[in-house]
Formats: structure tokens, sequence, C-alpha cells
């Protein structure tokens, strides 16, 4: 059954995953393995502790590099030597509270990283499609309630989410100018929502915050209770990722220099505290305090995307249900945590009972 999964396209393929050490990074390259790719991974560091990349053993199953995106000659010889024929770059600072302490250091990251992996593509001889990873949050939010779609405008109140619509304005530069050969590189940006997912514990997020304090069976407080997101599970917009990926080097001539979301359907759209709620189902005895905190920094109190356009031009849509994302993610965690089960049997289980549910809903890239 491997071959069906994206079309058998990442068999025996060369693959760069930059930022290949984060949480999103460390699924993909799961995933890539699992599908048979030659994976090279390239980072400049671990941001987590404990990591999902060093519990998954990923250092001695790929080619790992570590760099960082801000160092271009660093880049080049990494594409030099690897000569990666797909490349999908997530190597980014991703916090909206680190954004507000370190600002310069994020513009620099998430725009000139995201210029110097460009100009790698545009120079490379071997890379038939890259996937530029940028974020929901690249929208000039007006918190309104319908879903923002690609052509929507971009912007930006807090440096994360104006440092990604930078990303996306140099990349519809790029695409333009310097990547309609029709033989050469093709390329294409993707914006996600609200990720989820086993293995994630970075600062400042919802439910690594929530497993910290229940793994130490903590009662858990809430930031923002009220903040509403399009919640999905990991796996998700990776499937999205993926499949774009397989059909740029398909028909490139359709996808190449477009934009993509990658989302939840908007009834998965739930506040913090409902998500809390109902990660206390899968997870018995862990309690939450919606109280709130004081000090939070500012962020949007209402978030969507509208995905028509990854459904009518991929065929994409997303597979799990909310409950469903709810149970991937605390099961992960309680497993880990509770029966100490590994971190990478974990992993594989839910990437092929996902694959296994997106087989049964009859998801495009498994036909």
């Amino acid at each position: 059954m491997q071959s069906r999964v994206f079309g058998g396209h990442y068999l025996g393929k060369r693959v760069l995953v930059t930022g290949h050490t984060g949480f999103k990074g460390s699924w993909l390259s799961s995933w890539l393995l699992k599908l048979g790719a030659e994976v090279a991974g390239y980072s400049l560091n671990t941001p987590s502790s404990p990591s999902l990349f060093e519990e998954l053993t990923l250092t001695g199953r790929i080619r790992h590099t570590q760099g960082d995106v801000r160092d271009l000659e660093l880049l080049k010889r990494t594409f030099r030597e690897f000569r990666p024929e797909i490349v999908f770059h997530l190597a980014a600072q991703s916090i909206v509270k680190t954004s507000y302490d370190a600002p310069q250091l994020t513009f620099d990251t998430n725009l000139l990283g995201t210029v110097n992996v460009l100009e790698c593509l545009r120079s490379s001889s071997t890379t038939q499609a890259g996937v530029i990873i940028t974020s929901d949050k690249c929208y000039e939010n007006v918190e309104w309630e319908y879903g923002y779609r690609e052509t929507d405008r971009l912007g930006g109140k807090d440096p994360y989410s104006a440092s990604k619509a930078c990303a996306e304005i140099a990349f519809s530069s790029y695409s333009r100018s310097f990547f309609a050969d029709p033989d050469g590189c093709h390329v294409a940006s993707v914006r996600a929502g609200n990720v989820i997912g086993g293995g994630d514990w970075a600062k400042n997020r919802l439910v690594p915050d929530l497993m910290r304090s229940w793994s130490k069976k903590e009662t858990a407080v809430l930031r923002n209770p009220h903040s509403t997101r399009p919640w999905q599970h990991v796996l998700e917009p990776l499937s999205g990722y993926l499949w774009l990926g397989a059909q740029l080097r398909n028909d490139p001539g359709a996808l190449s220099g477009e934009a993509f979301n990658f989302g939840p359907e908007s009834k998965a759209d739930h506040s913090v505290v409902e998500v809390a709620r109902a990660l206390e189902d899968v997870w018995p005895g862990r309690q939450v305090s919606a109280q709130g905190t004081s000090g939070a920094v500012a962020e949007a109190g209402l978030l969507k995307l509208n995905c028509d356009k990854s459904n009518r031009r991929l065929g994409w849509l997303s597979t799990l249900s909310f409950l469903e994302t709810i149970d991937f993610t605390g099961s992960w965690y309680r497993r880990f945590y509770e029966d100490k089960a590994s971190a990478n049997e974990l992993t594989v289980s839910q990437i092929d009972h996902y694959e296994t549910l997106a087989r049964e809903r009859k998801q495009a890239w498994l036909s």
C-alpha cells in the first residue's frame, strides 16, 4: 500500500527539510522516512526540551546538518552536497511571544531565512519542487467570522505575523521573477492554522503548556481561554504539504507560484478552553484553570482559513474530526508519560492510523 501514498512520489527521492528538529519538521521527517525517501535536515538547534527530534532518534536515520538559515553559504553547501530533489522549508522563529522579545531575530530568521532558501532553490540544478511553509498569521487579521482566502491582504500586528507576511511577499516576488522556467524548479507557499499533536514541547503554546503541567499532575492555567483557532492535528497540513510537493513535480504548470491554505472545516474552530476541556476527557484526572493570566501578549482572538482553493486545485480535505484530533493528541502524551511508550512507536502508529482513516475517507492523496 505504501506506493499509493502521495502517488509513490517520495519513494527513493532526496528530500531536504529545513527546521527538521522542530515539532512539525520531526513529524514530516518521520513520515518521509516511512514513505521511503532519503531525508536530509538543516536546522540551527533542537528548540525544546524534551525534543521530539531527539526522542525519535532522527539524528541516526537522516542526514543531519546543524546550521542557521541566515547562513547562506552553509545552506548553499548543503544543497550542493545533498542535491535535493524536493525541499520543504519550515525553519522559523515560530513563537508569537518570542517575537515581542526578539523582533529583529524574528524578521531575520523568517524573512531573510526564506530569501536564502529561495536563493538556493533558484540556483539548484537538481531541485524540482520547493514548498515554502509560512503561517495563517500572515494575513492582516481583522477578526471577522469569515475564513481568509489566499488573495486576502497580508499583514500583522505582532512581529511574528508581520515577518510571515514579509516572507510571503518575498516568495511571490521570487516565484514571478525566477521560477518561470517550465523545466526548472517549481515552488509554492502554504499557510496552516494552529497545529497540535504529540511531541510538541515548545514554550507558550496551549497543548505543550497543558502537557507540561499534567505530566507533573499540576493544574494548568490558560493564558487566553476565549481565543478561537482552527485547531488541526499536525498530520493534516503535512498531508497537504506532501501532496502539493508531489503535484508540483507531476503538474507544475497549474500550481507553481501559488499559495495554499491548509486547515480544518470551519466547525473545528474552538476556543482555547474548549480544547483544554476536551483534552481533560482524554487524560482523566488532569485539570485546567480557565481564569486566564495577567501580562499575556496580544494575540488575535479569532482566526480561521478558507481552504476551498486546496480542495478545488489539489483535491485536499482535512481527514480528522475535532474529537479525533483531540484523541490523537491527548493519547500520544498520555501514553508517552504514563505508559512510557517510545515516541517513535507512538508517532509511526499514528501515521499508520491516519493513513488508514484517509484511505477509508477516500482522500485524493491516496488514490
